[in-house]
């Protein structure tokens, strides 16, 4: 199946990429991103990022079924008068939910083409409610922007006010009033984090972010975090051990990565139970990016040295003790605003999970989670780049 890209984003068509290496593992597949002077009349899909004011080139025919047309509000008016009829629309920003959707169902279209007419026809009425239900879900989204901001502020202030009765300018304290405030400077700051992350992957979609690369110490962002998440280890009684392996052409932006560590650790201490392990490791690792996520679950650490002698990534895994999680449930954890109910939800309402991918992806990376025969582990991969690579010095003047 091919499928063209008509846009000049790059993270659109690693988006697209990423959904049909899910979607498509069992069907061959080509991506290309194209500009509309350079649109041939063989492929099977496009993807078309609209943009006011471009005109379609005359040679091609296009049916709602092999169309995917990604349009701001404001312009929905003009896309049917563009094609001449009314196209699949997601509107910008662009949500990897919506997108996979119309991807899988125009997937599963080629592969079953007889049913066509039918499936189209039913499908034409859902697109219709779908859109109405994007509508609706941008407006939620504005709304809770608004919330969170107006949170940060008191929730900074409450962190504040901790810290300064913790230096004693306000008079000392004895021992068990310090825990008490510690305790209350701990759960203020893991407020503040998930408004953050609920502001965070709210205006995703409406402001690209491009990590600020830099060549860092990922031993050091693991010592940070394990400080600070050191109080509720110690009130679980979880030992916490790690060993990360020293890398050279890691990069990665500091900030972004501090938060990737801190909400993984923070959901593995939550899922721990008491007197509990967690076990963290980090390695070279050679990632092999087009065989998918389900590469991850057997491919021995070995592959890289047998195959190609040298790692393309850093990886790490952190393992605990807790209870495995629902096989289906291993990927839709780190959706956005999901969870699948009960006591041992792993998402956390879809707030520190997705964060984690949203940054792993900003990174070009891979985040990931698996049930082993020693408790369930998440990991992540960032790829390595090299001194003087065209990639690293086009990311890093981004």
């Amino acid at each position: 199946m091919e499928i063209q890209v008509v846009s000049k984003d790059r993270d659109l068509s690693h988006l697209c990429a990423g959904i049909l290496e899910e979607i498509s593992q069992d069907q061959p597949w080509s991506l290309s991103t194209v500009s509309v002077e350079a649109l041939c009349d063989s492929a099977d899909l496009y993807i078309w990022d609209f943009q006011p004011n471009v005109p379609l080139p005359e040679h091609l025919g296009w049916t709602y079924s092999n169309l995917i047309v990604l349009a701001h509000r404001r312009d929905m008016a003009d896309v049917p008068k563009l094609f001449g009829f009314e196209p699949n629309i997601v509107l910008k920003p662009v949500t990897r939910a919506t997108l996979s959707a119309l991807v899988g169902f125009a997937v599963s279209n080629q592969a079953a083409a007889s049913l066509r007419n039918d499936r189209d026809q039913i499908f034409q009425s859902l697109i219709e409610a779908n859109l109405k239900l994007q509508e609706y879900d941008q407006n939620r989204t504005n709304f809770l922007v608004r919330v969170v901001h107006d949170f940060r502020a008191p929730l900074t202030a409450l962190s504040g006010y901790c810290g300064l009765l913790l230096g004693d300018p306000l008079g000392s304290l004895n021992e068990n009033q310090r825990e008490v405030i510690r305790r209350m400077q701990s759960s203020s700051k893991r407020l503040s984090r998930m408004a953050s992350s609920m502001l965070q992957l709210s205006m995703e979609r409406h402001t690209k972010r491009c990590p600020d690369l830099q060549r860092a110490d990922l031993q050091k962002n693991l010592a940070d975090t394990l400080h600070e998440m050191a109080p509720l280890a110690r009130e679980r009684r979880i030992t916490i051990t790690s060993e990360l392996e020293s890398c050279d052409g890691l990069y990665f932006d500091p900030a972004q990565i501090d938060q990737v560590l801190l909400n993984i650790l923070d959901n593995a201490c939550k899922f721990t139970p008491r007197g509990g392990s967690i076990d963290i490791h980090g390695y070279p690792f050679f990632w092999e990016r087009r065989r998918g996520n389900n590469a991850f679950n057997s491919l021995p650490r070995e592959r890289r040295i047998s195959d190609t002698g040298e790692p393309n990534s850093y990886r790490l895994d952190l393992r605990d003790s807790g209870s495995p999680i629902a096989p289906e449930h291993l990927e839709s954890i780190f959706e956005e605003y999901t969870s699948y109910a009960g006591g041992r939800d792993r998402s956390g309402g879809g707030l520190g999970l997705a964060i984690c991918r949203m940054i792993i992806d900003q990174h070009s990376g891979r985040v990931w989670a698996e049930n082993t025969d020693k408790g369930p582990m998440f990991s992540f991969v960032l790829p390595l780049r090299r001194l003087g690579s065209p990639q690293l010095a086009q990311l890093l003047s981004a």
